[in-house]
């Protein structure tokens, strides 16, 4: 395959034997024999250059398909003994700082080989197009063809500063945030508002505010300075909550909901072993529970 390659892509035979280091009469052999197997013809020789029969064009297609699964399959296999390379994972600002930096020191210990690039941002990666190996996501995934495994669960909650409160004063009800300064995210979510439950019944209730932004630390810490209401998930706030420096808000009206945590990534026989192994680690550390990743 990779002799018919070779030669369909140089369109000689003496130009492909000397890319591959083989004589011309070995090349023209190989071409022989694959064509009396097959029973058709995959070139047609001419006095300047050779051309690809339908035939041809069908199995080269099939042949780049085979060899790139081939090779992927190989490197994947090799580097399991020990994983190396790099790997581009994308998560949350906060949850990057809180969460995956503390744990990076141990698994750099065990996979000395491996380089990781961190990308901090609450907006969305593409995983599937090869941005990044591995994106921590939040909340309820939408239908693809990627692999997820379960790292947690964070609840949210709305919240302000105390200087805050005593200039515009607390909100008693959702419908009170009219009047209020709400700092939300700048990108779109899947949740066209903040949620809330009242009287049984749960409802997406549109707010606004003065600023918005794209992660959730920024929001948190504007709310720090008091100069507005937000809501951001309970792990970018535990510690302010706890010191009294911010105060949850419509408690009553909570709707408890729940945003799962998700490792996403290609999965499959050809997921690399750097991949796999970080994965891994993440679902150790963070739930307690060694399973390989597929």
């Amino acid at each position: 395959m990779e002799t018919f390659l070779s030669v369909a892509c140089t369109g000689s035979l003496s130009a492909a034997a000397r890319e591959l280091d083989l004589t011309p009469s070995a090349v023209s052999r190989i071409m022989t024999r694959l064509e009396k197997r097959l029973g058709v013809r995959l070139i047609v020789r001419s006095t300047r250059k050779l051309r690809l029969t339908s035939e041809g064009e069908s199995y080269a297609l099939a042949a780049r398909r085979i060899l790139k699964d081939l090779a992927d399959t190989e490197s994947s296999i090799a580097s399991r003994g020990s994983p190396s390379g790099s790997i581009k994972v994308t998560t949350a600002t906060a949850h990057s700082r809180l969460t995956i930096v503390p744990l990076l020191k141990e698994f750099l210990q065990r996979y000395p080989d491996i380089r990781i690039e961190i990308d901090v941002s609450d907006q969305i990666r593409d995983v599937q197009a090869g941005h990044v190996d591995v994106a921590i996501r939040f909340g309820q995934l939408p239908d693809s063809g990627l692999h997820a495994r379960r790292l947690g669960e964070t609840g949210r909650v709305v919240l302000a500063s105390p200087d805050y409160l005593a200039k515009a004063g607390a909100p008693q009800t959702p419908a009170d945030l009219a009047h209020h300064n709400c700092l939300d995210f700048s990108f779109r979510r899947l949740e066209p508002g903040w949620p809330f439950r009242e009287n049984n019944q749960d409802y997406m209730l549109a707010v606004s505010g003065n600023v918005i932004a794209n992660n959730g630390e920024t929001l948190v810490e504007l709310a720090l300075q008091g100069i507005g209401i937000t809501r951001v998930g309970c792990f970018h706030v535990q510690q302010a909550l706890a010191t009294g420096q911010l105060v949850a808000l419509l408690e009553d009206y909570n709707p408890q909901d729940r945003e799962a945590i998700h490792a996403v990534f290609i999965g499959g026989h050809t997921m690399p072993a750097r991949v796999r192994v970080f994965v891994d680690y993440l679902v150790e550390k963070m739930t307690g529970k060694a399973k390989t990743a597929d």
